[in-house]
């Protein structure tokens, strides 16, 4: 009986140190840091991916991507062209408070103050606080001059170019548009496609053996111009009978099979459920070849075709699939909720001017994230400013300020700005109290110059349309 009493005694325990490391299996696991990757595409448009309506461009790892988590369907970034987008996206910051409200000067060779300066402080170097290492790989653009290079703001691995453009086979034209590996110029012989070189180097750096989690920025150039694809991927867009959409399309396409593969990689190795992946474009669609549908306007313009991009986050481990978040969110969202993601604490970020998305996503906060938002581009030459379902947008293509409600007209059909001059005073007075808090442009582009001929041509050509009696 003594025996048995004993036995007895014994499988209790062993069962309960069983239980016990069970626990402490899952409570490890589920406190270890989360991988993450922030994928950015360069002038994509809104109607460019399948899960926001694309049929004609093959996007079927972004699809599976975006419905394994969440799709915002009012996502916004911070400004409608490049640099000053980035710039936002990778402080938390309205990149109009320190002066970044243009791409580089296109004539002049910029020196280490034309960028986001380094007291502006970028998410890799929090999540290098967190005990993370941390990788840029793909368009830089937020300072030509070395000096401002990613290795200076918080990257322990660089691989891509400085400037704003680039060739997609890897030919250098100058010091931005050359290719770099931590400072050191990669042989163009080495370079293949430059979608397929920034996959390559973003499975390397996810393979290295390294027991830290990684934070990785991967920006591809695709699909901006110049017009360059690989005859795999034409031969997925080959039905496109429009050549200039269908090389265009060869373009996204090339970025779909680059997650895809990185898809299989994190699958492959054990780290899917913890990683934390990102996707959206740095500003809406070129003009040319980019479908902004069902919205009005393209890149630089703060019509909507202009700001609101495709917007995605999945997170196995930490955000249900299949959801569709309609609240406006904005791009100035990601560091915050990102950073608590692994286990920081946006609130001692003071400088931090976005929303944690995750409480909001999950339902556990009840409301918007937020009530209003806000745009400016080249010091006010054009601004937009949108509160509850009201936008306003001073435009400089129309030379007015539109008012649009964007509940009832969410195609910016209908400027309704003559029948509400009081809503249209409230909303200039809210701009003029957020821009008092920004500085003027630290340098300038040819956007205002460009928006100009634009318009002008514009305008030529719908009269060129009319009859000798309309005209």
């Amino acid at each position: 009986m003594k025996s048995k009493l004993a036995i007895l005694f014994i499988a209790i325990i062993c069962f309960s140190c069983s239980e016990k490391s069970k626990e402490k299996t899952i409570e490890t696991k589920n406190s270890e840091k989360p991988n993450i990757i922030v994928i950015l595409t360069d002038d994509q448009g809104w109607a460019d991916v399948g899960f926001n309506g694309a049929t004609d461009i093959p996007t079927p790892n972004l699809d599976k991507m975006a419905g394994e988590g969440v799709i915002f369907s009012n996502g916004y970034v911070s400004h409608p062209y490049c640099s000053p987008s980035r710039a936002g996206l990778l402080t938390g910051r309205y990149q109009a408070r320190f002066g970044h409200d243009c791409n580089m000067p296109y004539d002049v060779e910029s020196d280490e103050t034309v960028g986001t300066p380094l007291s502006e402080k970028m998410m890799p170097e929090a999540f290098k606080e967190l005990g993370y290492r941390t990788s840029a790989i793909g368009k830089w653009h937020l300072g030509d001059h070395e000096d401002l290079w990613p290795p200076a703001q918080g990257f322990d691995h660089w691989f891509g170019f400085p400037g704003g453009g680039m060739n997609y086979w890897g030919k250098s034209k100058n010091k931005i548009q050359t290719i770099y590996r931590n400072r050191k110029v990669v042989p163009e012989d080495e370079l293949t496609y430059l979608t397929d070189d920034f996959t390559d180097e973003a499975i390397n750096f996810i393979t290295k053996k390294d027991d830290k989690p990684f934070f990785m920025y991967l920006a591809y150039n695709a699909p901006h111009a110049p017009d360059h694809a690989t005859k795999q991927y034409l031969e997925n867009t080959k039905h496109i009978e429009y050549a200039g959409r269908s090389i265009y399309g060869a373009m996204v396409n090339g970025v779909d099979h680059g997650v895809g593969r990185i898809d299989s990689t994190l699958v492959a190795n054990g780290m899917k459920d913890n990683t934390v992946i990102v996707y959206l474009s740095d500003n809406g669609g070129r003009a040319k070849h980019a479908d902004n549908r069902p919205y009005r306007g393209h890149k630089g313009m703060l019509f909507e075709g202009g700001i609101k991009v495709p917007f995605s986050i999945t997170w196995p481990n930490g955000i249900k699939p299949n959801q569709v978040y309609e609240e406006p969110i904005i791009s100035l969202d990601l560091f915050p909720t990102l950073l608590n993601m692994a286990g920081g604490d946006a609130t001692k970020e003071t400088q931090l001017e976005g929303k944690d998305l995750l409480p909001y996503i999950e339902n556990e906060v009840v409301g918007k994230p937020h009530e209003i938002m806000f745009w400016r581009s080249v010091g006010g030459f054009e601004y937009a400013v949108r509160k509850g379902k009201y936008k306003l947008y001073k435009s400089s293509y129309k030379n007015k300020t539109l008012l649009f409600d964007l509940e009832n007209d969410s195609y910016e059909r209908y400027d309704i700005s003559e029948s509400h001059p009081e809503l249209m005073k409230e909303l200039e007075a809210e701009y003029k109290k957020w821009d008092a808090k920004n500085i003027e442009p630290q340098w300038f582009d040819p956007h205002k110059e460009n928006v100009l001929k634009e318009e002008k041509k514009f305008q030529a050509d719908r009269r060129r349309s009319l009859g000798p009696k309309e005209k």
